[in-house]
């Protein structure tokens, strides 16, 4: 159940979106979690401050998990992320924030896990 919410400064297309969110899902193995439950919400045109000054090529990406994972998975996925984010949209990796929220109780569908 993880849910990443991804801020970019940039305007995007809507094919840079789909391209996030399908290698955001690749990337979920790594910390075991299904693509079939991942969901993704994308905030383009974003205004983000970093250090005092307006960023203008930059993004903050909060992945939310039902359970919990490794500090070795979180780092590797961090890697990942950043490495995504400056392959597909010329993001250094140091205009980017990753963290990460774990969930205990977790709903869906009607019902909690």
């Amino acid at each position: 159940m993880p849910f990443i919410d991804c801020r970019i400064t940039q305007k995007l297309t809507e094919e840079q979106k789909v391209k996030l969110k399908s290698e955001f899902g690749k990337a979920m193995s790594i910390i075991h979690k299904p693509e079939s439950y991942l969901m993704v919400g994308i905030a383009d045109n974003y205004d983000l401050y970093f250090a005092g000054k307006k960023l203008e090529n930059g993004a903050y990406v909060a992945l939310s998990l039902f359970g919990s994972a490794t500090a070795s998975a979180y780092e590797k996925t961090t890697e990942v992320i950043c490495g995504i984010l400056e392959t597909e949209l010329g993001i250094d990796g140091a205009s980017v924030y990753v963290t990460y929220h774990e969930v205990e109780n977790w709903g869906w569908n009607g019902a909690n896990f």
